[in-house]
């Protein structure tokens, strides 16, 4: 129970809203039964609603990583207000009776259990994953699909170009627009958002020379993306026995959303993984209809840098709880890595927490890379492939900081130098934020930065996210 603060409370609210809600109902007196069990591993109640009859809710908190909500309201969001309602009343002090668990959370937690059983007797996890039976018929069917799809997609893009890019008006991008969409109907969903982002660009950037830059460059992305796209297809249409694409992300430009089962089944899957967030932000993706709320992680156990994204839809974002920062260790039981480069995305499904000690920030600070140019070439050799990440996010070790009349510049231990600078694609300048700190923490530290290439001016620039020292991080974006 010790777990169970207010600041755990916010982090299981899915919004501001619901955290606003939920003690509200604290601050109105709306719980006329406060009731916690005699181990104090489950508090419950009545909570008044706007039914004759009070809602009976219940927060299952035996395991801190996984608490289990129960509530008779008919909300959809878990947990509800009347849910959060209960645990703030807890963390502030309410008097909570000790009571005899409810009979029919006693059957309920029974059959938890029982499913838990099954879970252990299940393959582990470190063990090769069965191979799925596939359906030979559907995935041909889909595949003929999303080819005929493709297609489509050449023609637009095509007959984009050969209209030309400057004269294209709004009458032509509504058309555009509403082409785009039928894409929804052939299962490519990633190259359908690609073209948003196209049409998005010509509408949306006021520097008529900045937009030809983007446009071009999106362009660039689409050929290739539908090109490979098209041979990676037709291959497997030809071959259906041809295992799904683990080398790139060429599955998810598609479009595939990545199950955990298949990344196991394709080894993809470790146990036991320790992860500490150094950078976190939310973002409006308006070519994918979605919020996105994104992480930098260190793994401690190999030292490479991940990343977790969590889309939430326009539609159904009050449903999905939002992302936060995280600030102590994540300990994964699973942890799924997609394919990808240098900034893998990962997920897990359950969890535990632990403080960061001395020794967690040391093991992260000796896995930077030491040498600038070779950051730099790394960096650039990814940023050259369409279907890269152009954004890469990597720890470097600096000696110090230069400060120039305009700008700032990491200088390693060679005498090599990188500009930082606040890249456009974060849209959350955080380089002046340097300027604020102790000048300990500029000397001899490790840097969380992130990478674009400025076209405009032809050179390489990184924008400083955090930096690590030897007893703290200092987010710079959280």
């Amino acid at each position: 129970m010790d777990h169970l603060t207010e600041s755990y409370v916010d982090s299981l609210a899915l919004n501001s809203s619901a955290i606003k809600n939920g003690k509200d109902l604290v601050k109105k007196n709306s719980f006329p039964l406060l009731c916690q069990s005699e181990d104090k591993s489950l508090i419950f109640g009545a909570c008044k609603g706007s039914g004759k009859e009070p809602y009976q809710c219940s927060v299952d908190i035996s395991k801190e990583a996984n608490p289990v909500f129960r509530c008779t309201c008919p909300s959809r969001q878990f947990p509800c207000k009347h849910n959060l309602g209960l645990m703030y009343a807890f963390t502030s002090g309410k008097t909570f009776v000790t009571a005899p668990v409810p009979q029919d959370i006693v059957d309920k937690r029974e059959k938890a259990e029982k499913r838990e059983e099954k879970k252990k007797e299940s393959p582990d996890p470190a063990a090769p994953a069965v191979k799925r039976k596939t359906n030979k018929s559907a995935l041909l069917k889909k595949i003929t699909a999303q080819l005929e799809g493709i297609s489509i997609a050449e023609k637009l893009i095509l007959q984009m170009v050969q209209s030309g890019i400057g004269s294209l008006d709004n009458k032509a991008l509504q058309t555009a627009q509403e082409q785009a969409k039928q894409l929804g109907n052939y299962y490519i969903p990633g190259i359908q958002t690609a073209i948003r982002l196209l049409l998005l660009q010509f509408r949306e950037e006021e520097d008529r020379e900045a937009m030809y830059g983007k446009v071009i460059e999106q362009l660039t992305t689409l050929q290739a993306l539908l090109k490979k796209s098209n041979e990676y297809l037709t291959s497997r249409l030809d071959n259906p026995d041809q295992p799904m694409d683990t080398n790139s992300t060429l599955e998810e430009w598609i479009g595939h959303a990545w199950q955990i089962a298949e990344l196991r089944e394709y080894g993809r899957v470790r146990s036991e993984a320790e992860l500490l967030q150094l950078s976190f932000r939310s973002y409006t993706d308006k070519a994918r209809g979605e919020f996105v709320d994104e992480g930098y992680w260190a793994d401690l156990g190999n030292g490479k840098l991940h990343l977790t994204r969590n889309y939430r839809p326009f539609r159904a974002a009050k449903y999905i709880r939002e992302d936060d920062s995280v600030f102590r260790i994540v300990q994964a039981g699973e942890l799924a890595e997609y394919p990808g480069e240098l900034n893998t995305r990962v997920r897990w499904e359950e969890s535990a927490f632990r403080e960061v000690t001395s020794s967690d920030l040391q093991r992260i600070r000796e896995a930077a890379q030491s040498s600038f140019p070779e950051v730099i070439k790394q960096v650039k050799n990814q940023i050259k492939n369409p279907l890269s990440d152009k954004h890469p996010v990597v720890l470097l070790p600096f000696t110090g900081i230069q400060r120039t009349d305009t700008s700032y510049v990491l200088v390693d231990a060679q005498g090599k130098q990188l500009p930082l600078a606040d890249i456009p694609y974060l849209s959350e300048p955080t380089t002046h934020l340097l300027s604020l700190l102790n000048k300990t923490f500029l000397n001899n530290q490790v840097m969380l930065v992130m990478f674009e290439q400025d076209w405009q001016q032809n050179k390489l620039v990184a924008q400083p996210l955090s930096v690590i020292t030897a007893d703290e991080i200092i987010r710079l974006l959280y």
